[in-house]
């Protein structure tokens, strides 16, 4: 059932798990796609489980059950050893952990190449150095993580250069919202890119 009238939905949410990650302790058995799908809490949903639980034989079934609910379809890659893993999906856009190594900031080049979207996940929690990242790619700011950190001097002197997207980051259904990412948006001057609209 979508969301009543008096609930305004995000316009997109691009970073949920579903119970498709399989190791990931934070998800709860309630957290399926078809749930997420019902709940309407955003007019564009993509759904990005974990690389490692998703590539290889378990792609077809996650690829089938998020696109016969309508939603789209990403991965979060978590390991820069897995790029190669994650350039063989088929997927409509890629969250990347940018951790501060040589090899993450040539991975989300790498990525870039597709031709696809690549969203930098948690920059303030996994120390990404913005200056290294492509200014092709888009940064996230989300519920999850964001708060523990001073986003003001961390994000603030890089919102001109980098394009941003809000995000959930649900690992449980309660979880399906933005308001602390809207929050700092609005505190930051941040307009939000749709990428799917």
């Amino acid at each position: 059932m979508p969301l009543s009238q008096d609930r305004v939905p995000a316009a997109q949410d691009l970073h949920i798990h579903t119970t498709f990650s399989t190791g990931d302790g934070a998800i709860v058995p309630q957290q399926t796609v078809g749930l997420v799908a019902s709940i309407g809490h955003a007019r564009v949903v993509g759904i990005s489980d974990h690389i490692e639980y998703v590539y290889g034989e378990a792609f077809p079934a996650y690829r089938d059950e998020v696109r016969a609910h309508g939603l789209r379809l990403g991965t979060e890659v978590t390991d820069y050893r897995m790029l190669d893993d994650a350039l063989a999906l088929d997927v409509d856009y890629y969250v990347f952990h940018c951790e501060h190594r040589a090899e993450c900031y040539r991975g989300a080049e790498a990525l870039l190449s597709t031709g696809k979207p690549v969203i930098i996940a948690h920059p303030l929690v996994l120390g990404t150095d913005l200056e290294r990242v492509p200014p092709q790619c888009l940064i996230e700011i989300n519920n999850r993580y964001v708060w523990r950190n001073d986003w003001r001097s961390r994000l603030g002197p890089y919102v001109s250069r980098f394009r941003f997207v809000l995000g959930s980051d649900a690992h449980q259904p309660h979880w399906l919202n933005q308001s602390i990412a809207r929050h700092v948006a609005d505190e930051l001057g941040i307009e939000e890119t749709l990428l799917f609209a």
